[in-house]
């Protein structure tokens, strides 16, 4: 395994500040400023994008930020989340070669090219999916069409493949990626100590009324995030409010948000706050419960955060951060209707619970650090390297 500092390529659909992509932006932050606080040298080449809906700069920009420099590539058009980088060939020919590449994300641009590039050049790439090997939600079809050919290669030629849950771990395996190249890393929570208190902030912009019960989201308001279940709690439970605090996703799901805000028995009970560039961890603390019933995250940091801001946190157990609660420390519960809107309830009515979910999700947020987290990714960078090291001795011969 290699020992020293390490040349490192982040490979990214999108980089800081453009938290309108949720956690994984927040992720490869915070990765990258600690291997950068260890002494490694870091590049990230990324699209220029920095939201859902607004054109991207047509020119590239690099600057430093956390100690790593962040090549915004040109970005002149868009699908989506996923910005047309033309230059990024010619970026990755002129930046030093590194010892090892991430590639983070899958089935965009930025990702497949830049795996491509390295298997051309020879170098060393640790993939992770992201949540999005296992095609599902829209266009099922076109994805397992396109793995079979255009993205066949991104996973079949990597060194490791980097995964935040079991579950995950299962699908990649699944899809044939063999199980001894497969490292569950998982993801960090926040330091308790490092958030701020509650401020009144939320409940003063909604003009909540004293005492009203807050069921809290964060996140893309998208399919397959359970936003149809927050939105039955809210019509049986007359007294909650809730409050989604993220983008459109423009999965159509926003169309029953709407309902719900213009129907009579949730009218003025149902409330949107888009997302912006500030963190929303303001929001957690102000909340009575944070709910994510998610049918297939591959994590789920909002509720890694909300947790170790001592917010109860309910989710579902298809969500990737389940597996880090113990019992005690969050309600899991089935990805359904009845199960989640009951666990809401429970906690709504439950002083004495919502104290120990509370004390239980900081007990979570400090046994998961992230420092525990950039320590198994440096190993699996050095891994990655040597894997590579190992078969290029024996291919060439001493």
């Amino acid at each position: 395994m290699p020992d020293g500092p390490l040349r490192i390529l982040l490979a990214s659909p999108a980089y800081w500040p453009a938290r309108a992509f949720g956690g994984p932006v927040v992720v490869a932050r915070e990765l990258v400023s600690r291997l950068v606080e260890r002494g490694h040298a870091v590049d990230v080449v990324t699209s220029a994008l920095v939201d859902l809906r607004g054109r991207p700069p047509a020119a590239t920009s690099v600057a430093i930020v956390d100690g790593a420099r962040v090549h915004a590539l040109a970005t002149p058009l868009r699908y989506r989340w996923m910005g047309i980088t033309p230059t990024l060939p010619w970026w990755l020919e002129r930046l030093p070669r590194p010892d090892v590449v991430h590639v983070f994300g899958f089935r965009d641009p930025v990702t497949t090219g830049t795996a491509a590039w390295c298997r051309l050049r020879r170098v060393p790439y640790v993939f992770e999916p992201l949540g999005m090997f296992r095609p599902r939600l829209r266009k099922v079809g076109l994805k397992r069409a396109l793995d079979r050919t255009l993205y066949r290669g991104v996973a079949s030629h990597a060194a490791l493949v980097a995964v935040v849950s079991q579950a995950e771990a299962g699908d990649v395996v699944a899809g044939g990626v063999s199980r001894e190249r497969v490292v569950v890393r998982g993801n960090g929570f926040p330091d308790p100590g490092s958030l701020p208190p509650a401020s009144g902030r939320l409940r003063a912009a909604l003009g909540l009324p004293d005492g009203a019960r807050v069921i809290l989201y964060v996140g893309r308001i998208a399919a397959g995030k359970g936003i149809e279940h927050l939105l039955e709690a809210a019509r049986r439970l007359p007294s909650a409010h809730l409050v989604l605090l993220g983008p459109d996703d423009r999965h159509g799901t926003m169309a029953l948000v709407r309902a719900a805000q213009a129907a009579a028995e949730t009218s003025g009970r149902v409330h949107v706050l888009p997302a912006t560039a500030e963190a929303p961890l303001w929001a957690y603390p102000e909340a009575d419960v944070f709910v994510l019933a998610s049918a297939g995250d591959s994590f789920g940091l909002a509720a890694a955060e909300a947790a170790a801001a001592g917010t109860p946190v309910v989710v579902s157990d298809r969500a990737g951060v389940a597996g880090c609660f113990r019992p005690g420390e969050a309600l899991v519960v089935p990805d359904e209707r009845e199960a989640v809107v009951g666990a809401i309830a429970r906690v709504l009515d439950d002083d004495g619970l919502r104290a120990q979910l509370a004390e239980g999700g900081r007990a979570a947020a400090r046994r998961t650090s992230w420092e525990r987290v950039a320590d198994l990714q440096e190993q699996i960078y050095r891994r990655a390297a040597s894997r590579t090291a190992a078969t290029k001795l024996s291919t060439d011969g001493p």
